[in-house]
This record gives structure tokens, sequence and C-alpha cells, in this order.
């Protein structure tokens, strides 16, 4: 009796220690992996470096104060730079092998790529890219956007292009300068679609990879007549585009208007004082004042870094981790099981009027609508700032 009772303890021992190694059913103890991809030496690491830096210090910040209900949050990830091929490889390792529940992307081009393998897997993903095509929910039903999407910022952009030129009473002749990719091309046919529902010229010209002078494509631009141009494109790009824009002389009557990548400090650095009087459709803030910056801020002075050093995209990063933090931790509060990520899914599209501190208007998801945001602020860079002229902006096309 002794020794059956001995081979059961032994046997319930094993079954404990076995549960506790998987992370208890439904991986509901030890480390929270969450997936992730940077970009740190691709064509866009300009931004996605300081986006990174974002991610990786918002979980760094986490497990100091706890992590999620005492559990420690671990950000598996690393550089991809720039590549479709190696985001699809480090994809398949991160939620075969390591588990992840979750996932922290970067680009329009893998995002697109992997979101049928997303909808397969249930891995809630959210990434840096904010192509509509993301939004389509047949298509990307476990993908969420806490920035407002590049077509929606596009619209933004015409619209307020629309109001000056009736003010100015000129014709507005837009020309989209864009990165040579499908994050760069991702809102050209909404923007082309806004502009021909209105009644105004508008046209698209590629910035090409490695350009050192675009003097020929604005040239191009001069010759179409061009009054505004919205550039969608990271801050390199973007800056030596107004570099090159100043020495042809058509910064002087051409309004150029950066979307969201190149809407930052860098670009304003980059540009040399060219980018003096230039917009920005910016859905995340500039303003380190506001009380969703305190804990970043704080947490760089404490690593010798700053935010000034750093800039608006590692809040980005920071509040887009913890967004997707906050959808774990109420699953895990409605005692649900985030192995599944059906679950999580469920909280986030349950989530309403999400409190970024004012870094980005109130995030708000739906069953229907994986949107949750869908303003922006326009800026202007005076006296080398960005510095808000407009209170928030909405626009929420249809997704086709």
């Amino acid at each position: 009796m002794k020794k059956k009772y001995l081979i059961a303890l032994v046997l319930l021992l094993a079954f404990a220690l076995a549960l506790a190694a998987c992370g208890g059913k439904g991986g509901q103890q030890g480390p929270i992996k969450i997936g992730g991809l940077f970009d740190l030496t691709g064509p866009t690491a300009d931004v996605g470096t300081p986006y990174a830096n974002g991610e990786k210090g918002f979980v760094d910040w986490l497990n100091q104060h706890g992590g999620i209900n005492g559990r420690k949050v671990e950000l598996v990830g690393q550089d991809y730079a720039y590549k479709v091929d190696q985001a699809e490889q480090l994809y398949s390792q991160y939620v075969t092998q390591d588990k992840v529940v979750a996932f922290l992307g970067w680009g329009t081009g893998d995002t697109e790529a992997l979101r049928g393998r997303i909808a397969k897997d249930k891995i809630p993903f959210m990434s840096a890219s904010y192509s509509i095509n993301l939004a389509k929910l047949d298509e990307a039903p476990y993908n969420f956007l806490i920035g407002t999407t590049y077509s929606d910022q596009m619209v933004i952009a015409l619209k307020w292009i629309m109001e000056d030129a009736k003010q100015k009473g000129v014709e507005p002749k837009v020309v989209v300068f864009h990165h040579d990719s499908p994050f760069g091309e991702s809102p050209v046919p909404d923007g082309k679609k806004f502009a021909d529902d209105n009644g105004f010229a508008y046209t698209n010209i590629a910035m090409p990879k490695g350009a050192t002078d675009l003097t020929p494509q604005l040239t191009q631009a001069q010759d179409f007549g061009v009054n505004y141009v919205v550039i969608q494109n990271v801050s390199s790009g973007g800056a030596l585009l107004l570099k090159n824009a100043k020495s042809l002389g058509m910064t002087d009557n051409v309004q150029f208007i950066c979307l969201n990548w190149c809407a930052d400090e860098l670009f304003i650095k980059l540009s040399e004082g060219a980018a003096e009087g230039a917009l920005g459709v910016m859905p995340f803030t500039s303003d380190f004042s506001v009380p969703g910056a305190k804990d970043p801020a704080e947490y760089l002075k404490a690593k010798g870094d700053s935010l000034d050093n750093q800039g608006l995209h590692y809040v980005q990063g920071w509040w887009t981790a913890a967004t997707m933090v906050e959808g774990i931790k109420r699953t895990l509060d409605a005692g649900k099981d985030i192995s599944d990520g059906a679950n999580i899914k469920a909280t986030l599209e349950a989530m309403q009027n999400f409190s970024t501190g004012d870094v980005t208007a109130p995030i708000s998801f739906s069953p229907t609508d994986h949107r949750g945001n869908d303003k922006a602020k326009i800026h202007q860079v005076q006296n080398g700032k960005w510095v808000p002229i407009t209170d928030y902006l909405q626009s929420r096309i249809p997704v086709q």
C-alpha cells in the first residue's frame, strides 16, 4: 500500500512539475511571451529603431513594475531588416517554438503577407503599418491598428488641402511622393478616389529606393503644375525631398505635407532647414508634456537617455505595446485563457476609449472595426519644432 501511495505521489509531483513547465493550463503561469519584428538595419531603420526601442522600453518598464499581475512579459523579437521572407521565418519560429500569445510587428509588406497565417494561428497582431488592407476583417480578423490608417491620414490631408486652396482661391494640384513599397503605395488609391470624387488634380510619383537626388521626380511634379505635395515616406526620404525642393525654389510656392512616418524630429534635423513651414498629419503627439509621455520620459532618464533624443516614434512604439498588453491583462482579469488568441481578440474588440494619456485620441475597437483610431492633428514646422495648428481632424473611409 505504501509503495502504491509513493508511486502515486511521484506521478502527481511529476504532473505538477510538467504543468508548471508548460506555464500551467492555457499558459496561465510563467512568463507571457509576445513576438516582435524590428527594422533596425533595413530601409526604414531611421524610424524603426526608436519605435522598437519604445516597445522594448515599455516591456522593461512594465516588468520593473510587476509585469502583468505579477507575471513577467518577454518580448521575443529581433531585426528582420525589412525583408518579408525573414519576417515570415521569424513569425513561424516565435509562434511554433516560443509559443507567443500575441505579436508586435512592423512593416506593411510583411504584415500584409502574414495576415492569412495570423488569422489561421489566431495570434492578435499589432504592427506599425496602418495600411487600410489590415482593417479588412474578412482577410485580417486578428490584426488591430492603433494608428489612423494611411488612407484616413491621406483623406485628412486632402480635406485640409481643399479648404486651404479655397481660401487662397486656387485649384489644388496634388502630387503624392511615396516610398517605393507596399507601405508607400498603401494610401495612393484611396487618395485618388477622394480627389476624383471632389474634382481636383492628383497624381503620384514613387521615390526610388536608395535615391540621393530627387530632382528629376520634383521636375516631373513641376510639369504637373503641383501646388501641394503629400509625402508617404520615412524621415530620411522626406528630408531629401524637401532639400531638393528648396534648391529648386519649390518650397516658396508648394505646400509639403508629411503623413505619419516622416512627420517627426528626424525629418526636421535631416532637412537642414528646408522643412520650415512643412505640415504633418500626426496621429501621435510630438508634445512630451502630455500625461502619456511621463512614464517613458522617466524611464529613459533613469537610463541616461531622453525622449528628446529618442523622439515621438519611441512613444508610438511604447503605446502600441501598452495597448496590446492591456488587452492581455484584461483577458487574464476576466479569468480567460490567453493561450487561445480568440479570447484576447474578443477582449480587444470590447475595448472602448482606452486612454493613451493624450499621446493619441482614445483607442476604441469593435467586432466590426479594428481601426482603433481615426483622428489626427495637423502640425506645422515652426522654428524647427512641430506645432499643432488644428484640433483632431477625423476620417473613417469605408473599408473596401
